[in-house]
């Protein structure tokens, strides 16, 4: 049965003028969940990841033998352009966390809102998916490289939530984590979900 394991980007740059690019704790992190992969057996697998910088600089550094697709399916939602779109207000004291209150709220208002963008958004990362799945041989797992909201969307679809599901899995996932579906006659099945345990907790970051 085929696997394909879903990997958050290591921490990008909150903060900074490009978030756009992995801090040094990022690209630790992409050493350390790449060590996570190499002790799951892995069978000839494909490398996939999205046309973000934090994307491909965590594919490069967990996988580096293994050459990657490119998919812009994969590629996460523009976070600053949503604020802008559906936050009542951009006031927050410049943590990630009150950022994080912010996007919430603006993520369950897109996810709701019925303009078709979070459909095409959702339906993009679906595809995806299942064209990954479609092309990849027996015997054969693969090993996607993308973002929290990209994932959220994945498993919000697998398991049939809303815009509450979408917001409380996109909330906790952790940089570097994996999440694992299993490919079967049936369909996908999601088996976990942002498993986290190969970091350690002081490195373990959300933002």
């Amino acid at each position: 049965m085929p696997v394909v394991h879903l990997v958050r980007h290591g921490q990008a740059s909150f903060g900074a003028d490009d978030y756009d690019h992995l801090s040094d704790l990022g690209r630790a992190q992409a050493v350390v969940v790449g060590q996570a992969l190499a002790t799951r057996g892995l069978r000839s697998p494909v490398a996939v990841h999205g046309t973000l910088r934090r994307q491909r600089d965590t594919a490069a550094l967990a996988l580096p033998a293994v050459p990657a697709q490119v998919d812009g399916r994969w590629d996460e939602y523009d976070h600053l352009d949503l604020l802008k779109r559906y936050a009542t207000t951009t006031e927050h004291d410049g943590t990630s966390r009150s950022v994080q209150v912010l996007l919430d709220q603006a993520l369950s208002d897109w996810v709701l809102d019925g303009d078709g963008t979070w459909s095409a958004f959702s339906g993009g990362v679906v595809d995806a998916l299942t064209d990954l799945a479609s092309g990849l041989e027996s015997g054969r797992d693969a090993v996607v490289f993308t973002s929290g909201g990209v994932i959220a969307a994945v498993c919000a679809h697998l398991l049939g939530l809303g815009a509450d599901g979408v917001v409380a899995l996109n909330r906790v996932a952790v940089n570097a984590a994996i999440t694992k579906l299993a490919l079967g006659r049936g369909g996908t099945t999601l088996m976990t979900f942002n498993e986290h345990g190969h970091l350690d907790p002081a490195s373990t970051t959300f933002r």
